[in-house]
């Protein structure tokens, strides 16, 4: 039953992303993807806290299922950032896509990095 808890923590990641990155995107007039910069950065935050809890024995398979398989899979989106950015080199903002990837690459590592700090430090 383990695919129950993917799928519940998916029910819940996929609505959010799409509200977050509506929220993030309307309230920047940029081309720039900010709300799919943003719900990738924030998944892969969750998931870092989520890998420091489970290293200091405070979260089990189960939430990790739930939370970092389902919600974090559903939330966090590859797939958008890579069609964005392609996006962005076609129609002639080569910067702005160089800048996705950059951006998104070092967002990602360092909240990973500091959820992973974060979720040892609270749990051991």
């Amino acid at each position: 039953m383990n695919w129950l808890l993917v799928v519940a923590g998916a029910m819940a990641g996929a609505p959010l992303r799409y509200l977050t990155d509506r929220a993030v995107q309307s309230r920047h007039d940029s081309v720039f993807p900010w709300g799919t910069f943003v719900v990738n950065a924030i998944g892969s935050l969750v998931l870092g806290l989520l890998t420091g809890a489970a290293a200091s024995g405070a979260a089990d398979s189960r939430l990790l299922l739930l939370l970092g398989t389902g919600l974090c899979g559903a939330l966090t989106t590859y797939s958008t950032f890579s069609y964005e950015t392609l996006r962005l080199a076609e129609t002639g903002a080569r910067g702005y896509a160089l800048l996705n990837v950059a951006g998104s690459v070092a967002a990602g590592l360092v909240a990973a990095f500091a959820g992973a700090a974060l979720g040892h430090a609270l749990w051991s």
